[in-house]
Order: C-alpha cells, then structure tokens, then sequence
C-alpha cells in the first residue's frame, strides 16, 4: 500500500519568485525531516484517536519519491507545485537492517531455528517513542523492554559472549525504574531523558551484539 502526504509550511511565506527560487536551490533533508516529523505527529494522533493499533509513523527511508518545493496557495492545497525538485536519500545513508543482512536470521526465525525475543520487538517500539519525542512513553515501554531483555538474554545459547553487557544494563535498572515512574505523573527532566536515551542505546547494542554471535 503507498499514499501521498504533503505539508505546507504557511509559516514563513516566501515573498517573490526570486527568493522562492533560491530558497529552493538551498533547502534539502532537514525540512524534508521537518515535514516528516508532521506527517508522524499526525499519524500518532490518528492512532491514538481511532484505536488503531496498525497505524504505524514512517522513515526517511520508506518514501518512494519525496520532493520539497513551492507553490501559490491554491496550487499547495491540492499537493501542486510552482516548482519543485526531488530528493535522494545519499548513497552513504543505509538502514540499520540493511547494514546488518539479516536475511539469514529472517530464515532462521521464520523456520523456528532462532527464537525471536520478546524484548526485540519492546525494544523496537521504545525506539519509535523516543524518535518521535514521545519521553514519557519512551520511558514507560524501556522499562519493560530492559526486564525482557535481563530476563531472556541469559537463556540464550550465546549469553556468556554477553556476560559483561548484561552486567551493564543491570546496573542501569534502578535509573530506568525511576524515570519511568516520573514518566507516571508528568515529562521527564533532561537527565531521565538521557538515562532513558543511554539505556535504550546500550539495549540495542546488546542485541546487535547477540545478532552478530548469532549469525
């Protein structure tokens, strides 16, 4: 399934054709990401407000064609342009899965030799919350994603490669515990939000690692 978005930034209109020609000869993958940021916030509270728990945000990456460009009024509110150009994502910019071919361990989960771990998949969706400045939530699901992963990673086959890993996320229990319970009653200061941050970063790097060895 593909759809079509467009966000028009009404904010800071541009004056002539001139000035909109240069702003578009200058402009690139930072409003891209602004205006990615929008469509996400929108569809979280899409999620949110209908119950549908298959409405899901999207990546740079997942576009198909992204353009950033210009237009009169009338032309923008039916996702028209004066002028435009296309972006493309560079050729140094890759997907963690793609860095990680993990091909061989798709086969091995969908045929039932290499358990998929609950804490994968929390762990994934913690990551979704703090890209999308969702602390609060961010830190609520960590919590349950770090017990997870303290809980199945020592029953894996190759658990003594992560000996000091674990030793390590143990350690940071007690302060992701406690920015999740602030997370219960209000925002998270800056420094919860860098525990939650840190900790969910040392999470991942323990499952890469366990990808890695597992391979």
């Amino acid at each position: 399934m593909t759809g079509r978005a467009t966000i028009v930034d009404v904010g800071d209109p541009l004056a002539d054709q001139t000035g909109a020609r240069a702003w578009l000869d200058r402009v690139g993958e930072d409003e891209l990401a602004n205006g990615l940021a929008v469509i996400n916030r929108a569809l979280h509270a899409f999620r949110v407000v209908t119950a549908d728990p298959y409405m899901h945000e999207i990546a740079r990456d997942q576009a198909l064609v992204a353009r950033v460009g210009y237009g009169a009024g009338d032309e923008v509110a039916d996702g028209l342009w004066s002028d435009a150009r296309e972006l493309s994502v560079a050729p140094g910019r890759r997907r963690r899965s793609v860095i990680l071919q993990p091909q061989a361990r798709l086969a091995a989960a969908l045929n039932g030799r290499q358990r998929v771990l609950a804490c994968e998949e929390l762990t994934l969706r913690a990551r979704t919350d703090i890209d999308h400045e969702r602390d609060r939530e961010a830190a609520l699901q960590l919590l349950v994603a770090l017990d997870a992963a303290l809980a199945e990673l020592p029953l894996d086959p190759h658990a003594a490669s992560l000996a000091g890993r674990l030793t390590e996320l143990r350690g940071r229990r007690e302060a992701v515990a406690a920015a999740a319970q602030t997370a219960l009653s209000g925002p998270l200061d800056d420094a919860s939000r860098q525990v939650v941050a840190d900790t969910l970063g040392r999470v991942e790097a323990a499952l890469r690692a366990r990808a890695v060895i597992s391979a």
